[in-house]
């Protein structure tokens, strides 16, 4: 059944490519994004677009959509420790007009959190995975207020969490820049790959497509937290450098420095989410 879709930052990497699975399977979709690490080059035929600031999503969105999948916030650990009021207008007071706004419309929620909440390995500050920056503090806060939600109102929500994706249309650019595609660029460029410090801190990267199978899954049959989008794959950085080749720089090790593995995938399997594609894959046709 054809359904009524809003996007938050539809306009992003993995926002864009759910917007083209979503208007694929025959729904009307609609784009909010301010554009912050969105691209006008990956607006996807068929959606509408609205530029603005999650805030203003009452404002900008008049239409009541039967599903809301919430993709747009600021979304780096690093560069989160020198923009946290940025974090804060993005994260906290943009969530919370988009949960207001699913709650009046009466449609249901898909968060997308981060898998950095539930990281138990001590980073270089001596905190756990949620604590460690400002962007990580709000994801986790998000997660709890949207739970609250479901108490207090009876919102519908399914809270999918991201785990390091990688894919077309990732950026290479600045503090905003994806691991896997900024490798990538160095391979292509001949540049040589900078690597923090112990450079043995592992990931498990996730294809984007993998991923909005798991996003979709959640929207159509999933009900409430811990739907965990992971690949079954770990690699360390400095594993990735070198399945890419070439020269590698060792770099400082930085306060945010930390390692994530795999997680429990059984909730989103059990809504019959699978792991289709390998990062090690992925990289040996970027590299043909």
């Amino acid at each position: 059944m054809s359904k009524t879709i809003l996007v938050t930052g539809g306009a992003g990497f993995v926002g864009s490519h759910l917007c083209e699975r979503l208007v694929a399977d025959g729904h009307t979709v609609i784009s909010l994004d301010n554009y912050f690490t969105g691209s006008r080059e990956n607006h996807v035929s068929g959606v509408e677009y609205r530029e603005g600031h999650t805030k203003d999503i009452e404002a900008l969105v008049p239409e009541t959509p039967d599903i809301v999948y919430h993709l747009g916030e600021y979304s780096r650990v690093h560069a989160s420790m020198e923009e946290p009021a940025l974090v804060w207008s993005m994260n906290i007071v943009g969530t919370q007009a988009v949960l207001e706004f699913a709650r009046l419309k009466g449609s249901k929620l898909v968060y997308a959190a981060s898998s950095t909440k539930s990281e138990s390995t001590r980073v270089a500050t001596g905190g756990e995975g949620r604590d460690m920056s400002p962007y990580t503090w709000a994801k986790a806060t998000n997660v709890d207020l949207i739970t609250q939600y479901g108490a207090w109102y009876q919102l519908p929500h399914a809270i999918v969490y991201f785990y390091n994706v990688y894919g077309p249309r990732e950026r290479a650019w600045g503090n905003y820049g994806t691991l896997i595609e900024t490798f990538k660029q160095n391979f292509l460029e001949g540049k040589p790959h900078k690597v923090n410090a112990p450079g043995t801190q592992t990931r498990a990267f996730t294809h984007v497509l993998d991923t909005i199978d798991g996003i979709i899954l959640a929207g159509e049959k999933g009900e409430g937290d811990g739907f965990n989008i992971s690949s079954k794959d770990v690699h360390s950085i400095l594993e990735v450098a070198e399945m890419y080749g070439g020269e590698i720089e060792m770099n400082p090790q930085t306060k945010t420095s930390r390692s994530s593995g795999n997680d429990d995938t059984s909730k989103i399997e059990a809504l019959g989410w699978e792991q289709k594609r390998s990062l090690r894959k992925y990289i040996e046709e970027a590299k043909s």
